[in-house]
């Protein structure tokens, strides 16, 4: 039993899902800011995900941003790391970020149907800054 611990505590693929998991439960940067300068709102009409991003800009880079949202856990999570990845960014190194680079900071492997879900806050960020 102590071998199995190990064996599935050992495996990096089960620590990406714990932190998935984390950022489920415990998201960062959830709720709204008292001020902020682009808002935007989607839903993955498949599955009914919904996530909301407020963002406030210092010049052009990402001073603080939060988010709304209800959905599965890959929605939420992935909304979760994402607004801790763009925070300090500027605008120009946001935009340029890309669906698999996004995939690729979660690092986990995303099936094709799940996809939509883990890209929707990139979605809603990509809005926010149209």
């Amino acid at each position: 039993m102590v071998l199995d611990f190990f064996i599935v505590m050992s495996d990096p693929a089960n620590l990406y899902r714990e932190e998935i998991l984390e950022n489920f439960r415990n998201p960062q940067n959830y709720g709204t800011l008292n001020a902020f300068d682009a808002k935007s709102k989607q839903q993955n009409p498949l599955c009914g995900d919904e996530i909301e991003l407020f963002i406030q800009f210092n010049n052009d880079e990402v001073y603080d941003i939060s988010f709304l949202g209800k959905g599965c856990a890959i929605s939420i999570s992935s909304t979760s790391i994402l607004t801790e990845y763009v925070k300090d960014k500027k605008k120009k190194h946001i935009k340029q970020l890309t669906d698999d680079e996004l995939i690729d900071i979660l690092g986990i492997e995303i099936s094709d149907a799940r996809k939509k879900c883990a890209l929707l806050g990139l979605y809603v960020l990509r809005d926010c800054l149209a």
